[in-house]
């Protein structure tokens, strides 16, 4: 009898608990054809631009078949030019009954929702400039099985003007959601033209960096604190702080991009989620369901089918430069999420962050020069480790307690660990060198490995061998040898910096030249 009644209980819990699912998406500039002083000069209608009724409908179609296909019960939408037009959407997407919609007056585009699930409130947050109009944040309350909660559309400034001006919006924002009860359920979604590690990539663009390396999305809003992310696993640690999670960790490093920007992965898509998404009280975040939406017809041959102007003129293809990203929200509860056991170094791989210290044994280094060491566990993965230390040698083992790792532009490091046995000379250790015409050197999965003796070209950056060609870099300048030269790689690591694997020399007598 207790048998069937716990039965019927899990049964009960099952229908009762429901889920939905939020999207966000860019649409890339969806205006009408009516002529307005804020139309960007391609889409003033009936010019030379070619933005006329057959290349708007084109545009409305496409844009329409993307929200279709991803069916979001609440889809965030950004770049659109007025409600007219978002309620045009929703004519055209009956199942959306509900929509919300804000945009300051003058400004050519703004943000807005479509949604399944009942709208009770919006509101506009404000942030404004004294000599640029940008968009405002938009802030939306639904209700789903009688259970409250709030989304905040974003769409912050272009990376055309520094960080200071993301930051004025990241302190909006933080300063509104501070205000909620602790438990309040609440969703951070659209484009905040920031990636997920901005705190990291805001060095690539020197002009961006008036804030002294302080980032709106990872310093204001606390996704990255006391120089870690914060994660599924520690963020219950926090209940105290206004913190929140980016489900990009959830994704492989090669899969995190929502957009393209000269050709390398960026995320200026971004969900955030509070402390009160992973409490299990009434709504919660259902893990790993964070989904980049990207079909054939968005995302092919690693390049994004956005809406295309060519010489200033619509050619009536494409879609949007953004892909949407998505993620599942439930009313039941979710499973805790647990620090994983950690005892091989390929388990690094699997996360941000070491929230306890951790031993790893038998770790052979594989390469020791001045603050850059690799090691390697036998049938097992190497690691890459960022510290001078003079206490480890080429050729030796230890057992490594480790206390710090990172990923520093898409590399996996160790930053901190202390020797907790020293176990001896490996004589063989080259052996665990590979043979990279043997292997895939661009599958992730060999990342920070050491190749070996492999003959090519080098030039203009690039090393060609098997009829193959991946990125080289030299750690000293003063050894890259002329373009054309033929050269033996003796030893190199297959590094991996911003989307882009590489090989690394560091040593002269890493590569020999050949006649």
């Amino acid at each position: 009898m207790i048998r069937f009644l716990s039965l019927l209980l899990f049964f009960s819990t099952l229908l009762l608990s429901k889920e939905f699912t939020i999207a966000s998406y860019n649409v890339e500039n969806l205006f009408d054809l009516t002529l307005n002083k804020s139309d960007y000069k391609e889409y003033k209608p009936n010019t030379k631009a070619n933005w006329n009724r057959k290349t708007f409908d084109i545009k409305l179609k496409n844009t329409i078949k993307v929200i279709k296909d991803i069916d979001a019960d609440i889809i965030a939408l950004q770049e659109i030019e007025n409600k007219e037009l978002l309620k045009l959407l929703q004519i055209k997407l009956p199942q959306y009954k509900y929509i919300s919609f804000s945009k300051y007056k003058n400004a050519s585009v703004g943000v807005g929702f479509l949604s399944k699930i009942k709208i009770i409130e919006e509101k506009t947050i404000e942030v404004k400039f004294s000599n640029k109009l940008f968009r405002p944040i938009l802030e939306t309350t639904f209700l789903f099985e009688n259970n409250e909660f709030k989304v905040f559309n974003n769409h912050w400034p272009s990376k055309a003007v520094p960080e200071n001006y993301r930051i004025k919006y990241a302190k909006k924002l933080f300063d509104r959601v501070k205000l909620l009860p602790k438990d309040y359920d609440y969703i951070l979604v659209g484009d905040f033209n920031s990636n997920y590690n901005e705190y990291e990539t805001i060095f690539n663009e020197k002009r961006l960096n008036t804030t002294n390396s302080l980032t709106g999305i990872n310093h204001v809003l606390n996704s990255h604190i006391e120089d870690r992310f914060i994660t599924k696993e520690n963020i219950l640690k926090y209940k105290e702080a206004t913190v929140h999670f980016n489900p990009w960790l959830e994704k492989n490093i090669e899969e995190r991009f929502s957009s393209k920007f000269r050709g390398g992965n960026v995320t200026p898509d971004n969900i955030l989620l509070p402390y009160s998404m992973f409490d299990n009280k009434k709504i919660s975040y259902v893990s790993n369901s964070f989904l980049i939406f990207k079909p054939e017809y968005l995302y092919k041959n690693k390049r994004i089918n956005r809406w295309q102007i060519k010489n200033s003129v619509h050619t009536g293809k494409g879609y949007s430069d953004h892909l949407p990203i998505l993620a599942k929200f439930s009313t039941s509860k979710q499973e805790k999420q647990n620090i994983k056991e950690i005892k091989r170094i390929e388990d690094l791989y699997k996360i941000e962050n070491l929230e306890t210290e951790v031993l790893l044994k038998d770790c052979i280094v594989l390469l020791k020069d001045d603050k850059n060491i690799i090691i390697k566990q036998k049938d097992n993965r190497a690691i890459f480790i960022y510290k001078k230390s003079d206490e480890l040698s080429e050729g030796f083992s230890y057992d490594l307690t480790i206390k710090k790792i990172k990923t520093f532009n898409g590399l996996k490091e160790i930053s901190e660990f202390e020797i907790k046995n020293y176990k001896g000379k490996i004589v063989d250790y080259k052996t665990l060198y590979l043979d990279i015409t043997k292997i895939n050197p661009f599958d992730l999965k060999n990342q920070n490995e050491l190749i070996k003796e492999i003959k090519g070209i080098y030039n203009k950056g690039y090393f060609y061998f098997d009829n193959k060609k991946i990125a080289i870099y030299f750690k000293n300048r003063e050894i890259i040898p002329p373009n054309g030269s033929s050269i033996i790689i003796k030893r190199a690591q297959i590094g991996y910096y911003i989307d882009k694997i590489q090989l690394v020399i560091f040593n002269k007598s890493d590569i020999i030249y050949v006649n």
